[in-house]
């Protein structure tokens, strides 16, 4: 096509209304954008958006929450934290419309940040009533935010004490057997945890929320075991990880609670170590009971070293089986060798339950108990294993009377990682640095060369 003076002005002029267009369109955007905010998280798991427990926690808030973020307006790197916070905070004001964010620099108020007790240059405080929690602002993430609610939803109401003083495993104790990890997990959520020693002690105390007792390896007093039946007959809450061996004196704890525990270890072959016997049963999720404590869990668990815990009917208690294993396991009375076999004449086939809720009316509140049949499943070496810790999490937030906190569970993030072959990076990079150019330099000569011809 020939171009003649007025067909390059007619071209001018298209060219010149594009770029019109062009800026009006890109300058409604800006200000669209500006007045109006629309976020969507687009990865597999969702690890962008808050998980459902923090959600239910934040709901369950009644009142207003007040965030004070001593934050400096510009730090040493020119970083505004103020405007940092205020983003963070943003997911959670569209799920809590009440919450209140003050902003103050303790450069420029150093009075009101002492008042605060403010003890590093940049610190969160979160108040709910009367109680309020600091967080570092360097370590303001969803998961230490939720702990922070979490403690203030739960109050005063929180002391957690285990038994001691007859080589029960320890909630701060650093061994492979104890419970240490779950014990600091459980003041992160807002617990208070102590030893208690009953042989000392003149009654299990009243502001105890939950009593837990694992597989004692001496046999209690009988004043001890007294103390533990007269807090259970008045209400209190309990829970008892009983391993494989002798209950060493609370056989009248048993007794009370209706429990059959007869002798036997569960084996499963669906997870059959390397070395040993096959004594690591697993729960799966399809297998949890109708219950508080499992009714949004949905990872697996892994019980090992696992004892049946089945029950006869008690006056006044509910009982609730929560977890079931080994569906093609059994009960090895026998010998644990790496090749057992079942024996019929003996051996109890599964499914097997490992776990017991039990629950009855004490005046105007409900008495609960959980009962598990191995304490491994929370220690140090297994409580990393699967759900174990949400299931503990789970059953201590129900026995605390916490029940719009039992749906606390870890996220998996499955879109996290890209695993990719050797052979198709080279093509990647091949495809990206060398042919994609080459195509781009192509077509460009291509159309300049057209272009060139046509005038």
């Amino acid at each position: 096509m020939e171009l003649n003076a007025r067909s390059r002005l007619r071209l001018l002029a298209q060219h010149g209304l594009f770029l019109l267009l062009l800026v009006a369109l890109v300058t409604a955007l800006a200000y669209l954008a500006g007045e109006y905010r629309r976020e969507w998280d687009v990865t597999g798991s969702g690890r962008n958006t808050l998980a459902p427990a923090t959600v239910e926690v934040m709901k369950r808030l009644s009142g207003p929450l007040t965030v004070t973020a001593y934050a400096m307006s510009r730090d040493a790197g020119g970083n505004n934290l103020q405007k940092v916070v205020a983003e963070r905070l943003r997911p959670y004001l569209r799920v809590k419309g009440d919450i209140a964010l003050v902003l103050i620099d303790p450069r420029e108020e150093p009075k009101k940040a002492a008042a605060a007790g403010i003890r590093t240059a940049n610190e969160l405080v979160v108040e709910y009533g009367k109680r309020s929690e600091h967080l570092a602002i360097e370590d303001f993430n969803e998961q230490n935010f939720a702990n922070a609610l979490m403690r203030l939803a739960r109050g005063a109401d929180s002391q957690v004490a285990w038994l001691d003083g007859h080589g029960e495993r320890k909630l701060n104790g650093m061994a492979n057997h104890d419970l240490g990890d779950f014990g600091r997990l459980l003041q992160q959520k807002g617990f208070r945890v102590a030893s208690l020693n009953l042989a000392v002690a003149q009654e299990v105390p009243r502001n105890v929320a939950v009593v837990i007792i694992t597989t004692p390896q001496v046999d209690l007093l009988s004043g001890e075991v007294g103390k533990i039946a007269r807090y259970l007959e008045a209400g209190g809450n309990l829970l008892w990880l009983i391993d494989p061996e002798p209950l060493r004196g609370l056989e009248p704890i048993a007794e009370m609670l209706g429990l059959v525990l007869s002798p036997g270890t569960v084996v499963d072959f669906v997870l059959k170590p390397r070395t040993g016997a096959p004594v690591f049963a697993v729960g799966a999720a399809s297998n949890y009971g109708r219950h508080p404590i499992t009714q949004v869990l949905s990872l697996n668990t892994l019980f090992p070293h696992a004892r049946q815990i089945a029950t006869q009917e008690r006056e006044g208690w509910r009982a609730i089986p929560l977890v079931e294993v080994a569906p093609r396991g059994w009960i090895e009375v026998g010998k644990l060798e790496p090749e057992v076999e079942f024996d019929q004449a003996r051996d109890t086939p599964g499914p097997i339950t490992v776990a017991q809720a039990f629950e009855r009316s004490i005046g105007d509140r409900q008495q609960r108990v959980v009962v598990v049949g191995t304490g491994h499943f929370l220690s140090n070496t297994y409580l990393g294993n699967g759900g174990n810790l949400d299931l503990g999490m789970s059953m201590m937030n129900w026995l605390a009377g916490a029940d719009h906190l039992v749906t606390v569970q870890a996220r998996t993030a499955p879109d996290a990682t890209f695993d990719i072959g050797q052979n198709r990076l080279y093509v990647i990079a091949l495809a990206f640095l060398l042919v994609l150019p080459l195509v781009f330099a192509v077509a460009g000569v291509v159309v300049w060369w057209r272009r060139r011809r046509a005038t």
